[in-house]
């Protein structure tokens, strides 16, 4: 049983109705790439956030709650809550 942590990091463009609408997912090999390109982007995006997930793709065992180690501008409600 091999856990493996992919760092993620996802952007959103503000859409009609002042609404939220979220870019393509971007996978980075390390935390710190994945803050480096979510500080990039948190200057031309509404909003940004960066997280790690750990998953077992053998069993199909993948965390419950993502880690949020990057937040900027304006994300969903549902990252607020995450660590």
């Amino acid at each position: 049983m091999s856990r493996q942590t992919n760092f993620l990091v996802q952007s959103f463009d503000l859409a009609k109705g002042d609404q939220l609408k979220a870019g393509a997912p971007m996978v980075c090999r390390t935390e710190e790439s994945a803050r480096r390109t979510a500080e990039r982007l948190a200057m031309s995006k509404a909003g940004v956030v960066a997280f790690s997930t750990t998953a077992d793709a053998e069993t199909g065992d993948y965390d419950d709650q993502p880690t949020v180690f990057f937040r900027a501008g304006r994300v969903p409600a549902e990252f607020d809550s995450m660590p």
